[in-house]
């Protein structure tokens, strides 16, 4: 099979000249192309708007055309694809997933196509509860501590703009993908250079992760929550489990600790047990919205609203005069802002889409880079300190009820307080309340924001429009600590794993899967070595025996 890279169409030209421009490039009829496949698709919207692909051919007499082409963007395809380990027997105790966000999940999938049958704890609910449970908070403020947009199946990956994409390389991303499109994820995630599942589609795919799980003898038990840890000689025994019936002693050896960066009360517990963690850097700021409309005439120019193109986003980032980074985070197109609490009396924001990307408007996350050096206090668990005083603040500027404060760009910039909308109407629900920011979040914060707006609407124009609306505060974009792991992946407490967001070890859906199947190699080799013969994704269970009809 070839590659070949940089066949561009223009928007008014349809794929069926795909074959026609590969035969092209390739210098062949098109009757020699017997087969091909859009490996990558993106917008280049530099000079106007086009389409650029990445395809892969098959094609007659395969050695003899790459002579005669002599085209550079042609080559041959050379791919190891990834396999996981071999078969193992169940151990007489039995690994234990804590936590069912992605690293959780493609982890604990790792285990039971390996035949380890592991244990997933997950403290929050099933995403059908979940959803139902979310839905009642954000429509009357009735906060689940346990079942929320942070806590349940899927993570808080399951109500964000669900993106795929990643800043590394990695033989692991591309089974990823395939397994969540087998699963009913939109085929479109395995060639979009910037793929999204949306929150829709995501959550069909956990429901079809689930079944595949529980087909394979993992015990999935929702509304159980790491409450502590039994160690002896320096190694983890037995975990403390609460749930719902009671508390229980669960006997275990082999712990993947999949927290997600919401996990404070699980963190404070296994600090308390002594296992070594250290503060790290995170980010805060705000959630600010665009009338989608205006960031893709930004964009895409006269071509905005063509039928063809998708909700544009952004990719932002500054450094003001006091170097201080400021960025754009999690940009969600014709997305929602929405309360993402996990703890009673505190505000916190967050971004979500569905697939379509269909909403009026556009937020971001616009973000101020934070040192441990800014918080409060010292010691491993000072970040989450940090955190809850800003929720807390949120919380108290809003009046309550987990309404969010917000303020026009306008206000912000003149730092006097807004009193209602302009043409951007805030979608965060329960509600907003009209303020000053500047009264609400860290000096050092709104003085950052404040000098980058600026310097971020000569990028995209418009993004400091006057009636774009910033709400806080936005807190929850990464985990304030790391718990540390050996090259080995281990903690100094021996049979815990740490892994994925939570543990400080990834920054998204894609890291933080990769990471998890990264830890079950690694348990893997622990619980049996490696027994039995390698095996590639498609040689176990076909995943469409499990789709959701």
């Amino acid at each position: 099979m070839l590659q070949i890279e940089g066949i561009k169409l223009e928007l008014n030209e349809d794929e069926f000249l795909l074959k026609r421009k590969a035969a092209a490039a390739l210098r062949v009829p098109e009757g020699e192309i017997t087969e091909l496949q859009i490996h990558r698709k993106s917008i280049d919207a530099r000079e106007g708007v086009r389409f650029v692909y990445t395809l892969r051919v098959s094609v007659r007499n395969e050695s003899s055309v790459r002579k005669r082409c002599r085209n550079r963007g042609v080559s041959p395809v050379s791919e190891t694809p990834y396999r996981l380990p071999g078969v193992v027997r169940p151990p007489e105790i039995l690994p234990v997933v804590v936590g069912a966000g992605p690293a959780g999940l493609f982890c604990a999938l790792a285990l039971a196509r390996c035949g380890a049958r592991p244990v997933l704890l997950e403290r929050g609910w099933n995403v059908e509860r979940r959803q139902e449970d979310v839905e009642r908070f954000w429509e009357r403020g009735e906060l689940n501590l346990e079942s929320n947009v942070q806590f349940g199946e899927g993570g808080a990956g399951a109500f964000s703009d669900g993106k795929l994409n990643t800043g590394t390389k990695d033989m692991r991303h591309r089974f990823i993908l395939e397994t969540l499109a087998a699963h009913g994820a939109p085929e479109s995630i395995l060639y979009d250079a910037k793929p999204h599942i949306g929150t829709d589609y995501l959550r069909r795919a956990l429901v079809s992760m689930r079944r595949e799980l529980e087909k394979l003898g993992c015990d999935i038990r929702f509304g159980h929550r790491l409450a502590g840890l039994e160690t002896e000689g320096g190694r983890v025994t037995a975990l403390e489990v609460a749930g719902p019936e009671g508390t229980y002693r669960l006997p275990a050896e082999n712990v993947v600790l999949a927290l997600g960066n919401s996990a404070r009360d699980t963190f404070e517990i296994l600090y308390a047990a002594g296992t070594p963690m250290e503060p790290k850097p995170l980010a805060v700021g705000v959630r600010i919205e665009h009338r989608q409309a205006d960031i893709d005439f930004a964009q895409y120019k006269a071509l905005a609203g063509h039928p063809r193109l998708p909700a544009s986003g952004y990719k932002l980032s500054c450094h003001p005069e006091d170097g201080r980074g400021v960025f754009s985070f999690c940009v969600c197109p014709g997305g929602l802002v929405v309360a993402a609490a996990s703890e009673a009396e505190r505000a916190v924001t967050n971004g979500m889409s569905f697939y379509a990307r269909d909403g009026e408007n556009c937020n971001g996350g616009l973000l101020v880079s934070v040192a441990p050096a800014d918080f409060p206090g010292r010691g491993p668990l000072a970040g989450i300190a940090f955190q809850r005083e800003l929720e807390a603040g949120a919380y108290a500027a809003g009046g309550g009820g987990y309404i969010a404060p917000a303020q026009r760009v306008e206000d912000f910039l003149l730092r006097r307080p807004s009193r209602g909308p302009g043409k951007v109407l805030p979608t965060y629900r329960p509600g907003v309340k009209w303020c000053s920011l500047w009264d609400v979040l860290p000096e050092f914060i709104c003085r950052a924001i404040a000098d980058a707006l600026p310097v971020l609407d000569k990028k995209v124009r418009g993004y400091a429009d006057p009636d774009a609306v910033l709400t806080a505060v936005e807190s929850r974009s990464s985990c304030p600590l790391r718990i540390l792991r050996d090259e080995e992946g281990q903690s100094a407490v021996r049979g815990l794993w740490p892994c994925g967001e939570g543990a400080g070890y990834a920054g998204g859906i894609m890291s933080a899967a990769t990471d998890g199947l990264r830890t079950a190699e690694r348990v893997l080799g622990r619980v049996q070595g490696a027994g039995g013969l390698p095996y590639s994704f498609n040689d176990r269970l076909i995943p469409e025996k499990f789709h959701q009809n």
